[in-house]
């Protein structure tokens, strides 16, 4: 609750609303600590040893998947901020956001599965044609259907326009898809009886994503027939192994046109920001996870200090100590950016001022380093275990496979920065300019000194060479805004922590102004 209090944005979605406050906060993070407590976190290492399998064409999920998915979806967690026409508690998405976390610190496998329901809820409530939307919507929220979202193919993976499934309009007026997708968590299983798959599929001969349509393609019909949705076979992974990771096939499966032909990527946006949003709350979850527990340990084993005196909790050792201090760090950091970017999207929601251009901005930074510092801090965190951390006797060695494709699904790293710099700054800087609005200090000078210098810079090639770096740059700019709102930040530090970020800032300055000489 404290960095919750500390972000200026919840105090004014509380103020903009009158069923909302901090006792009302206090409650639901009570409740989705106690569920993952008791329900969640015992399932993470059953999931991972059990992982998913194929049986009688089906998908089959860990058993105890089943009990632990309608706890969540009886609790009302699906639809927390969802509205409560279709079923929802209609809550702000800073409390999902803040539930979200504490969950994943639980099963982040299974999380895949409810995460992408509530997302394909917000799609369909949306998009969705109203008795579309009145039939899914609340039967997703209720854990009755389930949904996924489909998008890469053997060919097209991050290039998105080269997809080549197919909808095709029969003269009954019914699409029909056929093609392959590639890579769809929970792409089938057997938690609910039907999964709606929110499939893009070109419908049209313009080139890229121009020619690509959203639909709605459910694994069964209405009637209870086939659909022609076929789960042809699991990834073997390195982690998460409790989320079934597919290779799926549509022939002719029968499909329901979401918004409007030719537009399909662009609306499927609205699940897309949920997931990434959700990637940030993952790592989160799993950093702050990892230091709960590299914490504990060192306050309890015991190695070195003075020879004829007993040994000492080795968190009293300089250098684990700093490497303690690091961790939480970074992960109180990312707490407080995960909490300012779900306000904003609050405050979008209620309308007015910059808040959508803010979040736009915002969203790729959340989800490249809600990856990062997920897997850095856990890989933090076996290192204070040490051997220890290195054996399955301890849940780091999982939560380090599970957190390393963070920064792969729902947009690579790359794909963010490349998105940071051409969306975000150089077509459109109206949420560069929101950020500029409320940050400052001589870190934010220097950044915005350097997209100017962007701006300036017609050749793309140069450009791209040096979108890693800028993405890098906002972060640390971003993280000198944030840092203050961290509890227990120490004032009389500033200086000297500011003068660190401005170094770490001055490394990628240079190595943006040198992509583009």
């Amino acid at each position: 609750m404290a960095a919750l209090r500390a972000t200026p944005g919840w105090a004014q979605v509380c103020a903009a609303r009158d069923d909302v406050d901090d006792e009302v906060a206090e409650a639901i993070l009570q409740a989705a600590g106690a569920l993952t407590d008791a329900v969640l976190a015992p399932l993470n290492p059953v999931a991972d040893r059990e992982g998913c399998r194929i049986k009688a064409g089906r998908v089959r999920v860990p058993e105890a998947y089943h009990a632990a998915f309608r706890a969540v979806a009886e609790g009302g967690w699906m639809g927390l901020d969802l509205p409560e026409a279709l079923g929802g508690s209609g809550l702000p998405i800073t409390l999902h956001a803040a539930a979200g976390q504490i969950f994943d610190t639980g099963c982040p496998a299974l999380n895949m599965a409810t995460g992408a329901s509530r997302a394909a809820a917000v799609l369909l409530a949306e998009r969705a044609p109203e008795a579309l939307a009145a039939l899914w919507v609340p039967d997703l929220i209720a854990g009755k259907r389930s949904a996924t979202i489909c998008i890469s193919e053997p060919g097209a993976g991050s290039d998105v326009g080269r997809i080549t499934t197919k909808a095709v309009q029969g003269g009954d007026g019914l699409w029909r898809v056929s093609g392959q997708k590639i890579w769809i968590s929970f792409g089938d299983h057997d938690l609910t009886p039907v999964i709606g798959h929110c499939l893009l599929a070109r419908t049209g001969e313009g080139a890229g994503t121009r020619g690509l349509s959203l639909f709605l393609v459910p694994s069964v019909r209405e009637d209870g027939a086939d659909n022609g949705v076929t789960a042809l076979r699991l990834e073997e992974k390195m982690g998460l192994h409790g989320s079934p990771t597919c290779a799926m096939e549509f022939a002719g499966s029968e499909a329901v046109l979401l918004g409007e032909a030719g537009r399909g990527l662009v609306q499927l946006f609205t699940m897309i920001e949920l997931m990434r949003l959700q990637t940030g709350c993952q790592g989160l979850g799993a950093a702050s996870r990892a230091c709960d527990i590299a914490e504990s340990y060192a306050e309890e084993r015991l190695q070195g200090g003075a020879p004829d005196a007993p040994p000492v909790p080795i968190a009293v050792h300089a250098d684990v100590r700093r490497q303690l201090g690091a961790m939480r760090g970074a992960t109180e950091v990312l707490r407080v950016a995960v909490l300012e970017i779900a306000c904003a999207m609050d405050k979008a929601r209620i309308g007015g001022g910059d808040e959508a251009a803010l979040v736009g901005y915002l969203l790729p930074l959340i989800k490249a380093f809600g990856a990062e510092i997920g897997f850095n801090v856990v890989n933090a965190g076996i290192q204070v275990l040490g051997g220890a951390g290195y054996t399955a006797d301890w849940p780091l060695e999982q939560s380090l496979r599970d957190t390393r494709v963070l920064a792969i699904y729902e947009g690579t790293t790359g794909m963010q920065g490349i998105d940071f710099l051409e969306r975000q700054l150089i077509r459109n800087r109206a949420g560069f300019d929101a950020f500029l609005a409320r940050a400052e200090g001589p870190v934010i000078a220097r950044f915005a000194a350097l997209a100017e210098t962007l701006l300036g810079c017609t050749d793309s090639e140069k450009r791209l060479a040096a979108a890693d770096d800028w993405l890098r740059a906002g972060w640390l700019a971003l993280t000198c805004w944030l840092a203050p709102r961290v509890a227990g930040y120490d004032r009389t530090a500033h200086d000297h922590a500011m003068a660190q970020l401005a170094e770490r800032f001055a490394v990628h300055e240079a190595a943006v102004r040198a992509a583009l000489a």
